[in-house]
C-alpha cells in the first residue's frame, strides 16, 4: 500500500509521520507545492514546532516516510490520498466572514483526477463543511479521463491539539471514519481502519456515514470553544463580585456531568480551528434554514471577541485611563504554549487594541519569529490562512511594535507586562529583577492565570488575573 498526503502543514506532516512510524509496511509520501516547506521537512529544522515531532520524523524519514514536491507522481501512484489543505474562512463574496473557502480543496480534487490511472480512496483530513464529499465526488468523476478509475471518499477529521499533537496521535481518544453506506464505501472504511489498527485499538475507531463525520468535527470544536467562552463569561462576573474563577471552575469541574477540561479562564481562545469552524457551522445552519442555531453558536465567538476587548479595557482603565506613549511588554504571541502557531492568537487583537490607545508594545515569544509577528499584525481579518505578502499596515505597526528575544530586555522600562501565552518559562523568571527595572507603578496583567498573584503583589506589582478579585490599587483608582 502507498499513501500520499497533499499538504505538509500542522495536520498533514505530524499525522503522516505517525502513520509511517507505526506502519513500516506502508510507504508514506507527504507532498506540497511549497518547496521551502518540503525542504524543511527533510532537515532537523522542521517547518512547525511540536514537542516530540522531530523524534518521530527522524525514526521514519528515509525508511518509509518521504517528502516531495512531485505531487502528480506520488498522488498518481497512491492507493490512499489524504487531503490536508487549508479551508480558510472566505473573505469576500457569498458567505464572506463565515463560509469555508474550498478553493484549495477543489484544486486538490482536480489534480487527483488528472493524475489518476488507478482507483483511489480519497480521505478528507481537512476540516470541511457538511456535504463537501458530495461536491468533491462530482469534481473527481467529471475530471478523470480513465473510465475504469473509481474514487471512494472518506471523512477522517483530525482531533489534534497543538502542543500535544504527537501524544494525541499516539494515543487518540477516538479515530473517526465516515464513508458511504453502500458496499464500496464500507470496503473503503475497512481499508483505512486497517491502517489505524496498526496501533489504535479497534474499539476506539468509530465509523459513521459521511455527513455525520464531517459534522462531528465542527461540532466538537464548537463545544470546546463554547466551554471556554462560558467560563470567560463567568470570569467577568467573578472580578466584580470578588469571586475567584479558578475556584469556581474547580467546583463545577468536579461534577462528573461537566468535567474539568477546558474550564481555564483566559484572555480568549485562538488557533486555526475554533473560530473558523464555529463560523462555518453558523453558515451551514443559515443556509439550511435554522438561523436560531446559527445565532446561538455565533454568540460563542462574540463572547470571545468581547473577552479580548475587555482585557485591553482593563489594562487601560487600571493604568489611569491612558497608555499613550507607555511601553507595554507582551509575554507570548503564540495562541497557546508548546507551539509556534499564531493563527487567530488573542495577542493580535490585544496588541492592536493597545496600539489604538497609543501604547508602544515590545513582544517576546520563545517560538515565534519577528517576521511572523509583523506579518500577523499586518493581516486583515480572516486572511491568516491565505498565502500573501505583508500589507501596507506594516510601516505603522513597526512604529508601535518592537520584538526582542530576551524577556528582561522586553520588560525593561515598561509600564506593564501582559502575559498572553501560558509558556511554562514565564513562571520561572526573576520578577524582582523585572520589577526593579520597570516604571512604577509596575503592572502585570495575567491573561492566562499562570502567575502567583499574591507573590507578585508582595514584590510590588499591581497585579491583575482573569476572573480573580481585583487588586486593591485598581479598585481604588
Amino acid at each position: 500500500m502507498k499513501i500520499a498526503c497533499i499538504g505538509a502543514g500542522y495536520v498533514g506532516g505530524p499525522t503522516m509521520a505517525m502513520v509511517a512510524l507505526k506502519c513500516p509496511d506502508i510507504e508514506v509520501v507527504v507532498v506540497d507545492i511549497n518547496a521551502a516547506r518540503i525542504k524543511a521537512w527533510q532537515t532537523d529544522d522542521l517547518p512547525i514546532y511540536e514537542p516530540g515531532l522531530l523524534d518521530v520524523v527522524k525514526q521514519a524519514r528515509g525508511r518509509n516516510l518521504y517528502f516531495s514536491t512531485d505531487t502528480h507522481k506520488h498522488v498518481g501512484e497512491a492507493d490512499l490520498v489524504f487531503v490536508s489543505v487549508n479551508t480558510p474562512t472566505k473573505t469576500r463574496g457569498i458567505g464572506a466572514g463565515s463560509a469555508a473557502d474550498l478553493t484549495y480543496w477543489e484544486g486538490a480534487a482536480r489534480m487527483i483526477a488528472a493524475c489518476s490511472t488507478s482507483s483511489k480512496i480519497i480521505v478528507e483530513k481537512s476540516t470541511v463543511p457538511v456535504k463537501t464529499a458530495e461536491a468533491i465526488s462530482k469534481v473527481l468523476r467529471r475530471n478523470c479521463n480513465v473510465p475504469e478509475v473509481q474514487f471512494e471518499i472518506l471523512s477522517n477529521p483530525e482531533f489534534l491539539a497543538e502542543g500535544t499533537a504527537i501524544q494525541d496521535l499516539y494515543n487518540p481518544d477516538r479515530v473517526l471514519i465516515g464513508g458511504n453506506e453502500d458496499e464500496s464505501g464500507q470496503r473503503a472504511i475497512q481499508v483505512l481502519k486497517s491502517v489505524y489498527e496498526h496501533w489504535v485499538p479497534s474499539e476506539r475507531i468509530i465509523t459513521t456515514n459521511l455527513w455525520s463525520a464531517e459534522l462531528s468535527k465542527l461540532t466538537a470544536n464548537a463545544f470546546l470553544a463554547q466551554r471556554i467562552s462560558s467560563i470567560n463569561a463567568i470570569s467577568a462576573l467573578c472580578e466584580v463580585t470578588g469571586a475567584d474563577v479558578t475556584q469556581v471552575a474547580h467546583a463545577i469541574g468536579t461534577d462528573t456531568r461537566i468535567g474539568p477540561k477546558f474550564l481555564n479562564a483566559s484572555v480568549g481562545f485562538g488557533g486555526s480551528c475554533f473560530q473558523k469552524d464555529i463560523l462555518n457551522l453558523c453558515y451551514v445552519c443559515e443556509t439550511h434554514g435554522v438561523p436560531k442555531v446559527a445565532d446561538y453558536w455565533r454568540s460563542v465567538v462574540s463572547m470571545n471577541d468581547w473577552q479580548k476587548a475587555r482585557f485591553v479595557e482593563r489594562m487601560v482603565g487600571s493604568m489611569f485611563n491612558t497608555v499613550v506613549g507607555k511601553k507595554i511588554a507582551i509575554f507570548g504571541f503564540a495562541f497557546k504554549k508548546d507551539t509556534g502557531d499564531t493563527r487567530e492568537t488573542p495577542a493580535i487583537d490585544v496588541v492592536h487594541g493597545l496600539i489604538r490607545e497609543g501604547a508602544n508594545c515590545t513582544i517576546y515569544d520563545p517560538q515565534v519569529s519577528e517576521t511572523q509577528m509583523f506579518h500577523d499584525l499586518s493581516l486583515a481579518k480572516f486572511q491568516w490562512d491565505y498565502p500573501m505578502s505583508p500589507t501596507k499596515a506594516d510601516a505603522k505597526i513597526k512604529q508601535s511594535v518592537d520584538v526582542h528575544f530576551d524577556p528582561y530586555t522586553v520588560a525593561k522600562d515598561a509600564h506593564a507586562i501582559a502575559i498572553l501565552t501560558e509558556w511554562d518559562e514565564f513562571k520561572t523568571y526573576d520578577y524582582q529583577k523585572i520589577y526593579d527595572n520597570m516604571v512604577k507603578p509596575a503592572f502585570i496583567f495575567d491573561g492566562r492565570n499562570i502567575m502567583d498573584t499574591e507573590e507578585l503583589r508582595r514584590i510590588g506589582f499591581v497585579s491583575f488575573s482573569i476572573g480573580k478579585p481585583l487588586d486593591p490599587f485598581v479598585k481604588k483608582s
